[in-house]
């Protein structure tokens, strides 16, 4: 298998693509061609439709990368057959048949609790107040508010979307456990990494790793493209 000299970044809940701009340079510095996929957060099938649209566009082998609810996103689009590796930063890695929902269902004994705020007209938002404390620890407060007053409506569709055939059990991944993360606990990341067979990397930083340690973030994606 030839190295990836592509890779497609995808976002999570809450968030457009422009917070992997950190990453994203870092990855152009070293020769990659990098892609970032803006989900509609509507559907888990429209973002996934989202995603192999521009997957459609690489030119060859691709590393395919999901942050949060993206490790859902990549795991229903990641078997394009364009995409070489998946790696999952902070993120869902759900089976077939399994959502977002399923996943949150029974959370481990004395996890943090997620803001999230009663749905609105089928969307969600984290509450402004607590986005620091729970989505962004490890940022400076302003950059913290920033991304908690530029959220994006999540619908709870997206939520509830199975994934069909989930591409972790026919391509290899390599996983970022964020240690200080308060809105996906650390010990489902293990759990999640652990039955996809990942390759495991922990990392101390909050939910927002892909902002806080963007070098650990890259360092990881170059290691699945080689």
């Amino acid at each position: 298998m030839s190295a990836a000299t592509n890779v497609v970044l995808v976002h999570g809940g809450f968030v457009d693509g422009s917070g992997w701009q950190p990453v994203y340079d870092l990855l152009r510095q070293d020769g990659y061609r990098v892609s970032v996929v803006q989900n509609p957060t509507l559907s888990l099938q429209g973002d996934a439709e989202a995603t192999r649209m521009i997957l459609d566009r690489q030119d060859g082998p691709t590393v395919l990368v999901g942050h949060s609810y993206g490790g859902a996103v990549i795991s229903e689009a990641g078997t394009h057959p364009n995409v070489t590796a998946l790696v999952y930063i902070a993120a869902f890695a759900p089976d077939k048949g399994e959502s977002v929902n399923t996943l949150i269902a029974d959370p481990p004994p004395g996890a943090p609790v997620p803001p999230i705020l009663p749905p609105v007209d089928g969307f969600l938002f984290l509450d402004r107040d607590k986005f620091h404390a729970s989505f962004a620890g490890d940022l400076p407060a302003d950059q913290a508010q920033f991304l908690a007053d530029a959220q994006v409506p999540w619908g709870v569709d997206a939520l509830a979307g199975a994934v069909n055939e989930p591409a972790w059990r026919s391509k290899p991944s390599w996983y970022l456990v964020a240690t200080d993360d308060r809105m996906i606990p650390p010990p489902a990341q293990r759990a999640m990494s652990e039955r996809a067979g990942s390759t495991v990397v922990e990392v101390a930083g909050s939910h927002a790793i892909y902002v806080s340690q963007p070098a650990a973030v890259a360092d990881l994606i170059k290691q699945a493209a080689r």
